[in-house]
């Protein structure tokens, strides 16, 4: 009789035996520390020269070319991995969690092939509220993958529910107040999780059957959206420097899209390992553990 009056009492007790518990509410409170900074923090004005960018040349009808093609690589990486997470998908080789999670990701490049084009096509701030919110989508599913790894499926999803709900709110409060706090904590601010997610060691597979993920280099994610920032920077000073073959800002798309390159990789590994092992991969099997090292080995 008393599991039928408290039901609750019985799921906290399960939660609170949970290795995942612990860092769930460890991220909680990280989230709500990086809403706090948003909604309390200084505002933070967009330069006014945000839109000038180094390399205004047209090809025939094609206004600013190369900011425009430069893009085009986020569609490529977007249908790599598409196609690596179908493959995937049929020889079982990845989790329903992971799965929607990477084609979130995969979908958000696609997206963001269009979106940030057509600003570039034409840069004001109206295409450019389209482009932030394009690039949300991308955000919530790898945020969302990092957050599977290193602590469980159920805070991945979790965390990309927040920032598919956050990261329109932020890019909205930017469009009209001018205030770009809320944005900048949302990028900065993930991949500051992301650093921080990648520095935890995920939980033992046999533990429970929350946890899943992929195995993705963080480390080269990191690295290369930091050299995509570093060349957005220095938009002006790489057109100098390489005589206005290419501007730091094209560049910078190119480098960005190849952050995909990781979530790819670990897509070919999982079905890798799924080959060598000749059994479907389930949470909580031999498999998942190759996947997912615990803290003995």
């Amino acid at each position: 009789m008393q599991h039928t009056l408290y039901p609750q009492s019985r799921q906290e007790a399960r939660r609170a035996h949970s290795p995942a518990w612990p860092l769930e509410r460890a991220l909680l409170r990280v989230l709500l520390l990086l809403a706090l900074v948003a909604v309390a923090g200084p505002a933070l004005v967009q330069p006014s020269n945000y839109h000038d960018f180094a390399d205004q040349r047209a090809w025939g009808a094609l206004p600013h070319a190369m900011d425009v093609l430069s893009n085009l690589p986020f569609a490529l990486w977007g249908l790599a991995g598409a196609g690596a997470l179908v493959q995937a998908l049929r020889r079982q080789a990845v989790d329903t969690t992971a799965a929607w999670l990477a084609a979130l990701f995969f979908g958000g490049l696609a997206v963001t092939t269009a979106v940030s084009s057509m600003y570039h096509w034409q840069p004001d701030n109206t295409g450019l509220f389209w482009d932030r919110g394009g690039m949300v989508l991308a955000f919530a599913g790898l945020l969302g993958l990092a957050a599977c790894q290193g602590i469980s499926a159920r805070a991945g999803v979790a965390l990309a529910a927040a920032v598919l709900v956050l990261g329109p709110v932020s890019v909205q409060v930017w469009a009209m107040s001018g205030n770009l706090l809320p944005w900048g904590v949302l990028q900065f601010g993930g991949m500051g999780l992301i650093v921080g997610l990648a520095c935890l060691r995920p939980v033992a597979a046999g533990a429970g059957p929350s946890h899943r993920g992929l195995p993705i280099r963080w480390s080269l994610l990191i690295a290369l959206y930091t050299l995509a920032k570093v060349l957005e920077l220095g938009d002006h000073q790489v057109f100098e420097w390489t005589g206005h073959l290419v501007s730091g800002h094209s560049l910078k798309h190119i480098v960005a899209s190849c952050a995909a390159w990781p979530v790819v990789a670990a897509l070919m590994a999982v079905m890798k390992s799924r080959a060598e092992s000749g059994s479907p991969s389930r949470a909580g099997s031999k498999g998942a553990v190759r996947l997912s090292p615990t803290r003995a080995a």
